[in-house]
């Protein structure tokens, strides 16, 4: 079950808005009712300062944490922070997201390089461990190519085995050919290389917090239906 409006209005009442807007959004890709596991995944190198200090990733954080209230019931996003390596693992809540990203970031490292392939197999092994059932839609938020794009590109094509849908989010310059590399991803052939299409692609923009939350949410979620329908085709989602 997601959890009720009630419920977010007594524990976090700041995300009201956006656990409705994302319910709208839901409901017009015919995803209401449906059950899956949210993850979010947070590029930590350095090009990213700005994004942490403007309060971009906590707003992204806090739209994510409306999206899962409306298709899980743990009120909880597990984090996956990444840059050369996994920086973190470790959640947002719906009774603790408040600066919760400035908190989790004040006891990490050094900002490093952007590896996606091992952060992607943090969130394989977090959802292999969690026993989990349910599909997963793991919100994927970078601001460049990988420095190794050969392995991202194998990760994202193993992982296509498993109930996992990847919506890889662009912070940046729509224009920076860094962004040419996720595109690729979101466009790799079925079946060839993949047995069905497990990636998604949406580009923020330099200032992601003037996305509005409707085409925020509409842009998680829109091909997540195909991805479902494909995915139980094959066996992969029961």
């Amino acid at each position: 079950m997601a959890i009720s409006l009630h419920k977010v209005e007594e524990t976090a009442p700041a995300l009201v808005s956006f656990y409705k807007s994302a319910g709208v959004s839901l409901q017009k890709y015919g995803l209401s009712g449906q059950r899956a596991a949210v993850y979010l995944v947070l590029d930590y190198s350095g090009s990213m300062k700005p994004y942490y200090r403007d309060g971009s990733v906590q707003a992204l954080a806090d739209r994510v944490l409306g999206l899962s209230a409306n298709l899980d019931d743990d009120g909880s996003v597990p984090i996956v922070f990444f840059s050369t390596d996994v920086d973190a693992i470790t959640d947002i809540a719906l009774d603790n997201h408040q600066g919760r990203i400035d908190k989790i970031v004040a006891g990490l490292g050094h900002m490093g390089k952007t590896s996606y392939h091992l952060a992607m197999d943090a969130v394989i092994d977090h959802y292999l461990d969690s026993g989990s059932t349910a599909p997963a839609l793991v919100v994927f938020q970078t601001d460049g190519g990988p420095i190794n794009k050969l392995a991202a590109e194998r990760y994202v094509c193993k992982a296509a085995k498993l109930p996992l849908f990847w919506q890889f989010v662009g912070f940046g310059n729509t224009r920076s050919t860094q962004f040419d590399f996720l595109r690729k991803l979101d466009e790799l052939a079925v079946p060839a290389k993949r047995p069905v299409d497990n990636a998604g692609y949406f580009h923020a923009g330099l200032d992601p917090r003037q996305v509005s939350d409707s085409e925020l949410y509409d842009q998680l979620v829109r091909e997540f239906p195909a991805w479902l329908a494909a995915a139980r085709a094959q066996g992969i989602v029961r």
